[in-house]
């Protein structure tokens, strides 16, 4: 039974860094930038198509897949706020929270047509032959997914809090007036964190296809967790949506392990529930800072 446990926390641990690495990015563009973007999933869902037609179509390596996803997915994303986001700035939250809905219908219906409905594996060089660590069957694969998302974070953490670019990123979302009379180019600032939000959930998807699979329709629920992820770790929250993630993946792991796996994705909402209960703001939110 120990031994079931532990496997199952580290198969939660696995996908719950998968699930911070995406609720960062929706921690970004909500949490900082205020826009509900209902198309984050869709994202996420692009970066795995994208990989999966890099490394299995065009046969390209998969660290060179990798590389393009960040690159297509940030410009596509700086096109989304330049062209979607930027005009409805000064509007409501409902305005922003409309047009998002919109693209995500159009992404869907777009890559169900390029990609069809079934199932694709994005292609990797690394063996399928297990690793056994003590109790814990693993593969490298998985252990490259970590190890990048991990490192993703972690830059992530680093770019807000140890950069010039960062302090402009936390100026601009404290008090945008302030940061433009200082000279803070404001539009760049939103453009590119609004970028780096889009290229984390890609990033995302890319690894999970590659553990996993890759498919059009996965938007919609990945949208739903991530926003669960924030919910729990609190709205603006750095720390709250690496620790919400993992706290996600492993109750999730050991549900569909213990309990039922047709109800693994029903723990996540329960966990919304109660939390709000007893902490409406979530477990790390600070109102008076952000990040």
């Amino acid at each position: 039974m120990l031994d079931l446990a532990l496997q199952f926390t580290v198969n939660g641990l696995v996908v719950g860094a998968f699930y911070a690495l995406s609720a960062l990015g929706l921690t970004l563009i909500l949490g900082l930038m205020e826009v509900v973007n209902f198309a984050h999933g869709e994202f996420y869902m692009m970066g795995g198509i994208i990989a999966y037609y890099l490394t299995g179509v065009l046969g390209l390596d998969f660290f060179a897949s990798l590389a393009i996803v960040v690159l297509v997915m940030g410009a596509f994303g700086w096109v989304v706020d330049r062209l979607l986001i930027r005009p409805l700035r000064s509007k409501d939250t409902l305005s922003t929270a409309l047009v998002t809905i919109g693209l995500s219908i159009f992404l869907v219906n777009t890559f169900l047509l390029l990609a069809g409905t079934a199932p694709h594996k994005v292609a990797t060089p690394f063996p399928t032959a297990p690793l056994l660590l003590g109790p814990v069957v693993i593969n490298e694969t998985r252990l490259f997914a970590v190890a990048v998302a991990a490192v993703a974070i972690l830059g992530t953490h680093l770019l807000i809090h140890r950069t010039r670019l960062g302090g402009a990123m936390r100026a601009t979302f404290q008090n945008k007036e302030a940061a433009a009379l200082v000279g803070i180019d404001v539009e760049r600032i939103y453009g590119f964190t609004f970028a780096l939000g889009t290229t984390m959930a890609a990033v995302s998807g890319a690894l999970l296809g590659s553990i996993y699979v890759a498919q059009p329709t996965v938007g919609g629920l990945v949208s739903l967790k991530a926003f669960v992820v924030v919910i729990l770790g609190g709205m603006g929250s750095f720390a709250g949506a690496v620790i919400g993630g993992l706290i996600l993946g492993v109750a999730e792991s050991l549900w569909g392990g213990f309990v039922s796996s047709g109800y693994q994705d029903v723990i996540g909402f329960a966990f919304v529930i109660l939390l709000l209960l007893v902490r409406p703001y979530g477990l790390f939110h600070i109102r008076s800072e952000r990040v």
